[in-house]
């Protein structure tokens, strides 16, 4: 099976809230991974999400700078667009 992990950045203006998460998550950039694979049986090249993790600054430990997190494509992109409402 063919993977590719797509990297972007994502900037939010306000602090924000993640389900899963238990405090806001300060305003700034924030490093995003989606990992696709091919859809096999097409006549053209097609890709599918499988998974999206973005990275968090890290709670509770002094030798980590970030963590990952896996996240719903939807529910990031419900926080950019609030994001947007509020700035």
């Amino acid at each position: 099976m063919l993977t590719r992990t797509i990297r972007y950045t994502v900037r939010f203006h306000e602090t924000f809230l993640l389900q899963g998460v238990d405090r806001p998550m300060p305003a700034g950039e924030y490093r995003v991974e989606r990992d696709e694979e091919v859809i096999e049986g097409l006549s053209w090249i097609a890709w599918r999400g499988v998974s999206t993790f973005i990275h968090l600054p890290a709670v509770g430990t002094e030798t980590m700078k970030t963590q990952m997190m896996q996240i719903d494509p939807a529910e990031l992109e419900d926080a950019l667009d609030k994001d947007r409402k509020l700035s």
